[in-house]
């Protein structure tokens, strides 16, 4: 279920060559999902790296995840009692 949710975020990846000739990832449903690398390939490869770790810390925390292309993630997932 998971893997199924982050190929989908994936899918909405937006990249773009810089002046440097580096390359810059986001995933815009996913706010604060951005990488940058020397080629696309390695650009892809952060990105995802960053999406799963943007994802662990949204799912220990309880915050809701976005719905991407009707896949939702929300389903199933316990929701964490914040104290303090």
């Amino acid at each position: 279920m998971l893997i199924e949710y982050i190929n989908k975020a994936m899918g909405k990846a937006m990249y773009e060559k810089l002046e440097d000739g580096t390359y810059c990832g986001k995933i815009l449903d996913c706010p604060g999902t951005i990488a940058f690398a020397n080629t696309l390939y390695d650009c892809q490869n952060e990105l995802k790296s960053v999406l799963e770790g943007w994802l662990i810390v949204k799912i220990r925390h309880g915050d809701r995840l976005p719905v991407i292309d009707g896949f939702d993630l929300n389903v199933g997932v316990p929701m964490v009692a914040v104290h303090g």
